[in-house]
């Protein structure tokens, strides 16, 4: 099945280079209408124009996404341009490596505002669009640091995996306006990665690998919460799980009895996917009960 974007409108960040200029003209090709969001304008217009150069349409907007009144006044602009905002790209970030110890909480916040509230700005600014016609889809940009942590990216790490708790409630609150929410975690070779790896690696890692899963994600087909990870044409998808851990009675529950066991907490045999954040307490009451009727 051909995915076909040509009745869509999609704003994609960070797209005046690598990763969000590759998901921009990778949508562009599938028919999208693209409003490429970047800080810096003239890149922004560079990549419109290849996009248009394609034969696409495109429109350049030059926006932080930490502006939230700029980012306001982009979506209006794109409102009363085409009348409909279909899809979110959240691609906009930026590093500001270094260990914790030796981190500035200055170089922390920024990280936290261009990646976690520039996303919910943007986010923010679509929502109530997308719901009054009943149809989006949002892709926030999470990272494997954020999932299972990277040595002198605390900052970065916190606000990938901020993301995924955003994109886990914004999917359940929209699923019934037709809005679907998920999360990437690319691997690429762009201008924020080229420092971190070595040139052997970069070269497999080509961003424009990375945007079919942009496509899939952005299409009418799209899953709903999930985590998709991509790079160098592999992909693969992410999962936060739960355990059936064990039950220590009233009398047994002792911070040693629980030390004792860890083990079996940890043990992933049978471990489960919530739905919902309320499983967890569902569960816990369920094996209480179990138990009781048990004794």
């Amino acid at each position: 099945m051909r995915i076909d974007l040509s009745d869509r409108v999609a704003i994609v960040t960070g797209a005046g280079g690598g990763l969000g200029a590759a998901h921009a003209i990778a949508l562009g090709r599938r028919g999208a209408r693209v409003v490429v969001a970047d800080m810096n304008a003239e890149a922004a217009a560079a990549v419109s124009d290849q996009i248009v150069a394609a034969g696409g349409e495109a429109l350049a907007c030059g926006v932080s996404v930490t502006d939230q009144a700029g980012v306001q006044a982009m979506c209006d602009e794109v409102m009363a341009r085409w009348g409909r905002i279909d899809i979110l790209i959240n691609n906009a970030g930026v590093l500001r490596d270094r260990t914790f110890a030796k981190m500035d909480l200055d170089d922390f916040r920024l990280v936290l505002d261009v990646h976690l509230m520039g996303s919910v700005n943007c986010t923010k600014a679509v929502w109530e669009i997308m719901r009054a016609q009943n149809y989006g889809r949002i892709v926030f940009t999470t990272s494997s640091s954020g999932l299972y942590g990277s040595f002198g990216q605390a900052n970065y790490s916190a606000a990938k995996m901020g993301l995924v708790g955003l994109m886990q409630t914004l999917a359940l609150e929209g699923e019934r306006y037709g809005i679907r929410v998920n999360c990437l975690a690319p691997s690429a070779a762009t201008g924020m990665t080229n420092d971190l790896y070595s040139p052997e690696l970069l070269a497999g890692l080509d961003a424009s690998l990375v945007s079919p899963a942009v496509v899939v994600l952005a299409s009418d087909q799209a899953p709903n919460r999930a985590v998709l990870l991509a790079g160098a044409g592999s992909f693969e998808q992410a999962h936060v799980t739960m355990t059936r851990g064990v039950f220590l009675d009233a009398g047994d529950a002792t911070a040693e009895a629980l030390l004792d066991r860890l083990d079996e907490v940890a043990h992933r045999e049978g471990e489960s996917i919530p739905a919902r954040g309320e499983e967890q307490h569902r569960y816990e009451m369920g094996v209480r009960a179990a138990q009781r009727v048990d004794a």
